[in-house]
């Protein structure tokens, strides 16, 4: 029988040989945005910042592709934080603090109304399910469009290969961006990268 790696995406070694190998994949992820950022002539990110995992490590790596065009983040990027129903203070509070950290301006547009007025027009009952879940991924994904149209952006994705290669993730939703910085990252993976672009 042959054992099964746990965790097969997860860099092995001595504690050099992994940062080395986790600053490869980060470098790789940095380049290829200011090289999209580059050739598109795009001078603005938008982006949604959940507070979670994804969209930390979408925003650190938009930090860094920024400043790598010499660019100054304040001026480029902008975050969009847009709280419903079911979302917890503590991840609003961590999207917040993370982006006064990293010194862009964060916006935050309560989508709970946007979101009932789509379900009343539906005739759907106030359970949380699927169609409740992606209404709001819809409404979010609108919102980020329609931003970047007012501000000549890219929207940034923050979805990871995981959630795209499982289909956990709403069509015409989350899982649409004009780049995706995380689409080749597995979930497995997100975290330790995050946690390494925090130590740099």
């Amino acid at each position: 029988l042959r054992q099964i790696e746990k965790e097969p995406f997860i860099p092995k070694g001595s504690s050099e040989e992994v940062a080395e190998r986790f600053e490869e994949i980060y470098t790789v992820q940095v380049v290829g945005l200011a090289e999209r950022l580059k050739s598109s002539r795009i001078k603005k990110l938008v982006l949604g910042l959940s507070g979670g995992l994804d969209s930390t490590l979408a925003l650190l790596v938009a930090e860094r592709a920024v400043r790598r065009l010499g660019m100054d983040p304040k001026d480029v990027i902008k975050t969009l934080t847009m709280p419903a129903r079911a979302s917890s203070k503590r991840t609003q509070s961590n999207a917040e603090k993370l982006a006064h950290a990293l010194g862009v301006t964060n916006t935050q547009i309560p989508i709970a109304e946007l979101t009932d007025q789509q379900l009343a027009a539906l005739q759907h009952d106030s359970d949380q399910d699927v169609t409740f879940q992606n209404t709001q991924a819809r409404v979010r994904t609108a919102l980020l469009m329609n931003r970047a149209n007012q501000t000549g952006a890219l929207v940034l994705g923050t979805g990871d290969l995981s959630e795209i290669a499982l289909g956990w993730c709403t069509f015409n939703g989350d899982h649409m961006s004009h780049y995706n910085v995380n689409a080749s990252i597995p979930k497995t993976l997100v975290r330790h990268l995050v946690r390494h672009a925090a130590e740099l």
